[in-house]
């Protein structure tokens, strides 16, 4: 795996990082990358807050390519989760469950 500096600031700041968008209590917005820790700013507007936080992820990343900062790559896609999992009961309750039907 290639480190950061090889990488770049071009590569880390294309990806796809999730932004979290709050309305705040005096107006305007406040917009966070969780992913990297402190990069959060504020607008008056989304479309504003929404440009702010870009060039907020810049600076964050440029600067953790600086001081050698790890830099999270792999962020999970919504598509990556199916809403289904696998829960164990004990047989005889499946077997009542089934005859219900």
């Amino acid at each position: 795996m290639a480190n950061n500096e090889e990488k770049g600031l071009t590569y880390f700041v294309s990806l796809p990082f999730r932004i979290e968008l709050h309305p705040t209590a005096e107006g305007g917005f406040v917009a966070a990358i969780p992913d990297l820790p402190g990069c959060i700013t504020q607008g008056d507007t989304k479309e504003e807050v929404l440009q702010m936080i870009e060039d907020a992820k810049e600076a964050w990343i440029e600067t953790a390519l600086e001081e050698g900062i790890e830099i999270p790559e792999r962020v999970p896609n919504e598509d990556e989760f199916s809403g289904k999992f696998k829960l164990r009961i004990p047989r005889s309750l499946h077997r009542d469950l089934t005859r219900r039907g």
